[in-house]
């Protein structure tokens, strides 16, 4: 599948898009949680979030996903981003789709205000930002041996 600029640019401004579930971090790994929520929309749009943190590395990822093309729009925390003409994006980078590139080019978020450890404030300034309502809750995930409780 094909998404263009135009249908790109309708999910992220689409403003009835929401998660009404609680959103739930699981362990990935010894060091890592993660979370995936469904998205509704009154456009029923082929999405969901990806959700990843990892403490060990001083990264978070919070990525909308198209089921037909993959990630379309995502905003990482802690790891640098260069961009196809070369360009350094920096460690706080938001990665947008574009025909033909994909999701490989990226801007820096001024409007992302909180740092990589605080993931529920994060998430807050991300759903805002993606014209995204989250009716449930969210916490930080508290890894501890490998747990996320």
């Amino acid at each position: 599948m094909v998404l263009s600029k135009a249908e790109y640019y309708a999910i992220i401004r689409d403003n009835t898009k929401v998660i009404l579930e609680d959103i739930v971090w699981e362990s990935a790994s010894n060091s890592t949680a993660r979370f995936r929520a469904n998205v509704d929309s009154d456009e029923k749009y082929p999405i969901f979030i990806n959700g990843w943190f990892s403490p060990l590395s001083g990264k978070l990822s919070y990525a909308i996903i198209h089921r037909g093309v993959g990630r379309i729009y995502g905003l990482d925390l802690g790891a640098d981003h260069y961009n196809p003409d070369g360009e350094s994006v920096g460690e706080k980078h938001k990665n947008y789709w574009t025909p033909g590139s994909k999701d490989k080019w990226a801007y820096v978020p001024t409007e992302i205000t909180e740092t990589w450890d605080q993931p529920a404030a994060v998430w807050n300034q991300f759903c805002k930002e993606a014209n995204l309502r989250h009716s449930g809750t969210i916490r930080d995930p508290d890894i501890q041996r490998g747990m996320s409780l």
